[in-house]
């Protein structure tokens, strides 16, 4: 077993959770914040629009099971990477679409993936919008933000 961590950012927490959570070969996932300068920020710090974080979720993941690449198609499989800073009903720069990349390998997987679904004309004529940075710090979201739609009985949420 060979463990790796990803962390991404596609709107609304609870829902890109919950499809990550649900792919085998993801061991762990947790839900928080991560890109901004204030430290050990709340939701409703995060919520301000205020202190640079994305809503994101962390995950670890078996190599053997699902590969890097799998998660990068999940990832623009279920949010709109051209929409900056807004998915669905939710607006602010929480909700951007971002790769936190934990490797050099990871941040050209990243690149590379966002080049072919350009050049292939997938999302044409709209530019996907997606920022590749290193991963910073991983501020979890308070308990009732983790696994939040499992605990409700909810499968998905509006986006």
């Amino acid at each position: 077993m060979s463990i790796e961590k990803a962390t991404f950012g596609a709107g609304c927490f609870w829902g890109v959770e919950a499809v990550f959570a649900a792919m085998p070969g993801v061991t762990a996932t947790a839900v928080g914040y991560e890109g901004g300068s204030f430290a050990k920020p709340s939701y409703k710090d995060v919520c301000t629009d205020q202190t640079g974080h994305a809503e994101v979720v962390e995950l670890d993941f078996d190599t053997e099971k699902v590969t890097y690449e799998q998660l990068l198609d999940a990832f623009f499989e279920l949010h709109d990477p051209t929409t900056l800073n807004r998915q669905g009903p939710d607006w602010g720069t929480q909700y951007r679409s971002v790769i936190f990349y934990h490797s050099p390998e990871q941040e050209a997987r990243a690149r590379a993936k966002i080049e072919q679904l350009a050049a292939g004309g997938r999302f044409k004529p709209k530019r996907i919008v997606t920022q590749v940075v290193p991963a910073q710090t991983f501020w979890r979201a308070e308990d009732y933000h983790q696994r939040y739609l499992e605990k409700r009985g909810l499968a998905s949420c509006h986006v």
